[in-house]
């Protein structure tokens, strides 16, 4: 008996799939929005030290106290950031997924109301904004289920989508245990969704980017101004959207509210959208309508 590998090396391979997309779109972008402020490590929520990942205090060490600075930093996400971005996605008429941490969420029922109106898909960000690679897998099942039991008090039902972002080896296990969700999107390898076996049980994975996200402004060898950003962004377009004459792709982007919703880095995302408004053939949806196309359309 021949041992299936852990990892897929090989994916579509030389055998490149020939996908079309809604209205025969040579490229179909999608807007993440991350919102974690409030559920990130901090004493206040019974965690040991400060967190330490994602914010303007590059390479900041962990505190075994609170850490104002870190505090603020998150909040400015909620507090302003988060508004920024609503209004302009509202005025550009840009449908949205929200990753959505359960906690934080819970915190902010105005940002929550505000999200709903507007229509937005929120898939689940799991239930605290922490690095699960360590943390037991009956503890990791135990916060997954707090995620879908505040996604469901907050928006009437459960999420679709699922993506912790800081992983751990079970999370995929505990993804296809659950089986409530249309599609995972805890993967960076592939510029397409594809379908993902284990145990005869089958996930749709739409894979997600660490390179077309704004988290690289707070990272080493990140980006330093709105410039590289909108750069980097419209040089991936553009490279998609040629490859989209014969064989059209994925193109994630993803944003977080204390970031990119600065002043001085929002310039770049108006410039971006601004840029592939004025292209013909381009389809700006949500995560979940990708997940029902290529359910539909893509079941094997």
């Amino acid at each position: 008996m021949i041992k299936k590998p852990l990892r897929d090396m090989i994916g579509y391979g030389s055998n490149e799939l020939k996908v079309s997309w809604p209205n025969n779109a040579r490229i179909a972008i999608q807007i993440v929005l991350n919102y974690e402020e409030g559920a990130e490590n901090c004493v206040l929520n019974g965690d040991k030290n400060s967190e330490i990942f994602l914010s303007e205090i590059i390479g900041a060490q962990p505190v075994r106290d609170r850490h104002i600075s870190m505090e603020s930093l998150y909040e400015y996400g909620s507090r302003r950031g988060f508004w920024r971005l609503h209004k302009l996605f509202q005025e550009r008429k840009i449908p949205v997924t929200i990753f959505g941490v359960g906690m934080a969420l819970e915190k902010n029922p105005e940002i929550c109301k505000a999200i709903k109106d507007a229509g937005y898909e929120v898939a689940s960000h799991g239930w605290r904004w922490i690095d699960y690679q360590n943390i037991k897998k009956s503890e990791e099942k135990k916060h997954m289920k707090l995620a879908i039991q505040a996604h469901k008090k907050i928006f009437g039902e459960r999420p679709l989508g699922w993506y912790t972002g800081r992983c751990s080896p079970n999370t995929r296990d505990l993804v296809m245990e659950d089986g409530g969700f249309l599609y995972d999107s805890d993967s960076y390898s592939d510029d397409l969704p594809y379908w993902e076996t284990r145990d005869k049980k089958r996930q749709l994975i739409i894979p997600y980017t660490l390179d077309n996200n704004d988290m690289r402004f707070v990272t080493n060898q990140g980006f330093n101004t709105s410039d590289h950003f909108f750069t980097y962004l419209k040089d991936s377009f553009d490279s998609l959207y040629e490859e989209g004459k014969i064989n059209p792709k994925m193109m994630s982007v993803g944003l977080h509210c204390r970031i990119i919703g600065k002043p001085g880095r929002i310039q770049s995302l108006k410039r971006f959208l601004e840029y592939i408004q004025k292209h013909e053939n381009v389809w700006i949806c949500k995560r979940i309508d990708i997940a029902n196309h290529w359910i539909k359309n893509y079941p094997n």
